[in-house]
């Protein structure tokens, strides 16, 4: 039963960082406060791949579930191993949801913000192998959404941040549940034969 109080600890961390994944992910689509830019399409096109909502968010909330709800399952099963072994399948998801949301943060930071400079709209650090974000005073360059760069830069950040805590606490859940899956038919059966 510890395992599963365990299993059910990780489900609780995982609910509040999903949630501030898809607000994060949310604010990228209004910088400036403003939702005519997403309107007019003048936004990095990163931000559609929807990696806080789909990766970070609802795909963790999946797992996150799962965890909470594995005391009812071993319940309905008979056994804490069968439970163990739904966990490692929805740790599985939360590891590729928080990896993909990983993924494309990183990537969105590397090629930076889509802003208006003196040229119109474009990507202006795209290709400067993200020397940008040491580089303050070039982030000037983008003249509107005002504080595009900032915006980005934190937002992504917190993303990352999240969705690697995501991965951890789902990657602990999938060593839990396997082991658990595993070890406990094992030591079971040892115990049997010993008082046999």
């Amino acid at each position: 039963m510890c395992s599963l109080g365990f299993a059910r600890s990780l489900g609780f961390a995982l609910i509040p960082l999903a949630t501030c994944c898809i607000v994060a992910n949310v604010l990228l689509f209004i910088p400036d406060g403003q939702v005519t830019y997403v309107q007019k399409k003048h936004l990095t096109t990163y931000v559609w791949y929807f990696m806080g909502i789909g990766g970070g968010g609802v795909a963790i909330l999946i797992p996150a579930a799962v965890f909470l709800g594995m005391g009812k399952c071993a319940n309905a099963c008979g056994t804490e191993s069968c439970a163990m072994c739904g966990s490692v399948i929805a740790a599985l998801v939360g590891i590729a949801g928080s990896g993909y949301c990983f993924l494309i943060s990183v990537v969105a930071l590397l090629k930076g913000p889509y802003c208006f400079t003196k040229l119109g709209w474009m990507s202006p650090f795209e290709n400067d192998k993200a020397q940008y974000l040491f580089a303050r005073e070039r982030w000037s360059d983008c003249i509107q959404p005002e504080h595009i760069v900032e915006w980005n830069v934190t937002l992504l950040s917190i993303l990352l941040g999240l969705s690697t805590l995501e991965f951890i606490i789902c990657f602990l859940q999938l060593i839990s549940g396997l082991v658990n899956a595993v070890c406990r038919p094992c030591c079971y059966k040892q115990e049997y034969s010993l008082n046999a």
